[in-house]
């Protein structure tokens, strides 16, 4: 029993790479482009295309891919799941997050978790595999890697986005004017902005990031800067997996430049902030996973982490903020925090 257990966990390393292959193949597209209902295997196999000679092993491929949930099986084929669905070209697109994921600069990143601990530097394991360099000093220096952060970012903010307007659309009611800070590509005030178009968004980024935004779309607004010195001004700050790449101390300093941006409470002012929350106490096993493998993520990248509802409230509390409320929006807590 112990060993299948240590096997399951050590081989699992496979699964991503092997929905890496599936989105390289475009499979997803393929099998929604196909007239009929199920696909099967030779005709997927001609679609992407691959030699009859390996045919075979794409079915191993395709085993272990309905097996996980991603695809869907029957006599007559292969069907496309709701999983499967997020990686259409023409959709969400998460492909693009998978290759990230699965890239070498990151994967290799965990080759030095175990020397990292013992080592006596005050770094992170990120900095410690890429010559003392951080995240964004690697992305801004690699244009590939930076697009891909991007892009993989932006089919993530998407997909989570259309979510939160549809099950929490009350967040941005009362409100004229919203800020998205640390918004990226301008991805999530996008969503806002379609489906609530009388409010005034704005993308607040890095400037390096922000001249890549400035001229993509006329639904809102693009500024650059730091979020430690100052945030525009606006009735409502959006935070959306920002603080989560922050040790609690930057959290504070981030909350209280938010507080400072934000119109009075009694004119609609709040911080909105969209998260993973750790609850150990959940049935749902894969949730729990997956909260701590961001977990694990946060810590080797900068040395931050995700939070339990307690530690959120202490960071709230110490930011000032003595009134929130809490939504759930699938694996996400939404949390709006009112000055």
């Amino acid at each position: 029993m112990e060993l299948s257990r240590f096997l399951h966990l050590t081989e699992s390393v496979i699964a991503p790479f092997t929905l890496r292959c599936a989105a390289e193949l475009k499979i997803s597209d393929c099998i929604h482009a196909y007239e009929r209902q199920a696909m099967p295997l030779k005709e997927l196999a001609r679609a992407i295309p691959i030699g009859p000679e390996k045919e075979p092993m794409l079915g191993q491929v395709m085993r272990l891919l309905v097996q996980q949930g991603v695809f869907a099986h029957s006599e007559e084929g292969y069907m496309l799941t709701p999983v499967s669905e997020l990686m259409l070209s023409k959709g969400s697109d998460m492909g693009t997050y998978i290759y990230l994921v699965t890239a070498p600069e990151n994967v290799n990143t965990f080759y030095k978790m175990g020397d990292w601990f013992k080592s006596s530097g005050v770094g992170t394991v990120y900095q410690m595999k890429h010559e003392g360099k951080s995240p964004w000093e690697t992305t801004k220096e690699n244009p590939f890697l930076s697009n891909l952060l991007n892009e993989a970012m932006a089919s993530r903010s998407k997909k989570l986005m259309k979510d939160v307007v549809a099950s929490c659309p009350q967040l941005f009611n009362g409100m004229k004017s919203l800020v998205d800070v640390g918004g990226g590509t301008g991805t999530t005030v996008k969503v806002i902005a379609e489906t609530f178009p009388e409010l005034r968004c704005t993308v607040f980024d890095l400037p390096h990031v922000i001249s890549n935004v400035l001229k993509c779309d006329e639904l809102f607004d693009a500024v650059g800067g730091n979020m430690f010195e100052k945030i525009p001004s606006a009735d409502a700050v959006i935070l959306k997996n920002v603080l989560h790449d922050w040790p609690d101390d930057d959290c504070i300093k981030i909350l209280q430049k938010c507080r400072q941006a934000i119109s009075p409470v009694e004119a609609g002012g709040k911080v909105i902030i969209i998260e993973l929350t750790i609850d150990l106490e959940t049935h749902d096993q894969d949730a729990i996973e997956t909260t701590l493998y961001y977990d694990i993520k946060m810590m080797i990248t900068f040395v931050a982490k995700e939070r339990n509802r307690q530690e959120w409230h202490n960071v709230f509390q110490a930011a000032g903020y003595v009134n929130y409320k809490v939504h759930t929006v699938g694996l996400y807590s939404i949390y709006e925090l009112f000055p």
